[in-house]
């Protein structure tokens, strides 16, 4: 439906759809870049930066078991362990490992379980993942291209997140969708992309979850991130990442895996972020966060500017053509894209945002 500078998609079938083929999901292609990204920090005005609060979650669990994915090497580059300072051809420092402890139950716990896998269908019925987080008790935020087919106007369907995902486990049960939102100009190709559909301003979607048996909704137990905008978190143009997702060159999308890396913004490339990560494809969608994990108690010292913990700032929109490149970038924040998103999920079902 349109509503203007926003669309949206509310799924009929209440969850009732056949479930997507779990064990053979593809992962969604990560839209790829060609060329020399601008590293200098852009000067656009993003507006007054903003925040809005996340929280923690009692916690709770309703576990349940997905198949496990086929092998699918597709990059040939599932090998580990990877160093820190690791870096591509781009010279972007990062480091990717594993978030998830093996013995124990990271993807249960706060902040990480308030990630998760996203599976859905294209119009041919085949599975895609994506990656996905919370931002509401019952608003999940992921990229665009996860939701929609960008200047087709056409969406996919049968969407389903589930969040703390860890080797066919899910320990916090399978969400479904009732509606989506995007911008209308990532829908008809309006938006003002440096590379079509590639690189793009508004590379950001909201879904709102259909509650669960009881009339709640998984955020109660997951907890949900906090999400800034406007520049929130940044710094002449520069931020601290730790981005979150499922990509399958890294045991197969089977784990969870977390990036940290310096974020700068892209002047010439839709202001979006760019950074040096080894994630890939199903990694799109996935959270990127300023101040992850559990803040510690200070003593004798005081908190820099923008402490906020678990602040998402942007999702994975897109990779480099070359896999030497290591290098990826997410749409920035704004009022016109997840502030709008945001508020229109929430009048649409304000129960979500509760």
């Amino acid at each position: 439906m349109n509503h203007g500078e926003l669309t949206s998609f509310t799924d009929q079938s209440n969850g009732n759809e056949v479930l997507p083929d779990f064990v053979n999901a593809r992962p969604m292609p990560l839209p790829l870049a060609a060329g020399p990204i601008d590293m200098v920090p852009s000067l656009q005005d993003l507006g007054t930066p903003g925040s809005s609060a996340g929280a923690v979650g009692n916690g709770e669990t309703n576990p349940i078991t997905l198949p496990l994915p086929t092998i699918n090497d597709q990059d040939g580059d599932m090998e580990g362990p990877y160093a820190p300072d690791e870096y591509g051809t781009a010279h972007l420092p990062f480091s990717t490992a594993r978030a998830d402890l093996l013995t124990l139950a990271t993807n249960t716990q706060y902040p990480y379980r308030a990630s998760g896998k996203l599976y859905f269908q294209k119009p041919d019925n085949n599975t895609y993942v994506c990656s996905a987080s919370m931002i509401k008790r019952g608003l999940v935020v992921t990229a665009a291209h996860c939701v929609a087919n960008y200047g087709q106007s056409t969406y996919y369907h049968n969407w389903h997140f589930f969040p703390g995902y860890r080797n066919g486990a899910a320990p916090f049960g399978n969400q479904t969708v009732y509606q989506v939102w995007i911008k209308t100009a990532y829908y008809n190709g309006t938006d003002n992309c440096a590379q079509f559909g590639i690189v793009c301003p508004d590379d950001v979607a909201v879904l709102i979850l259909n509650p669960q048996s009881g009339g709640g909704y998984v955020g109660t137990q997951t907890g949900w991130y906090a999400y800034g905008w406007g520049g929130f978190g940044f710094y002449n143009g520069l931020t601290h990442v730790t981005q979150i997702g499922y990509p399958l060159c890294l045991d197969n999308g089977t784990l969870m895996e977390r990036n940290d890396s310096q974020g700068s913004v892209s002047a010439s490339d839709s202001s979006n972020t760019v950074i040096g990560s080894l994630m890939c494809g199903g990694s799109s969608g996935g959270p990127w966060l300023n101040n992850f994990g559990i803040r510690p108690t200070l003593t004798g010292t005081g908190n820099g500017t923008a402490p906020n913990p678990n602040v998402v700032v942007g999702v994975t929109s897109w990779g480099s053509i070359s896999t030497a490149v290591k290098r990826q970038g997410a749409s920035p924040f704004t009022t016109n894209n997840i502030v709008s998103l945001v508020n229109s999920a929430c009048n649409s079902r304000p129960a979500a945002c509760q």
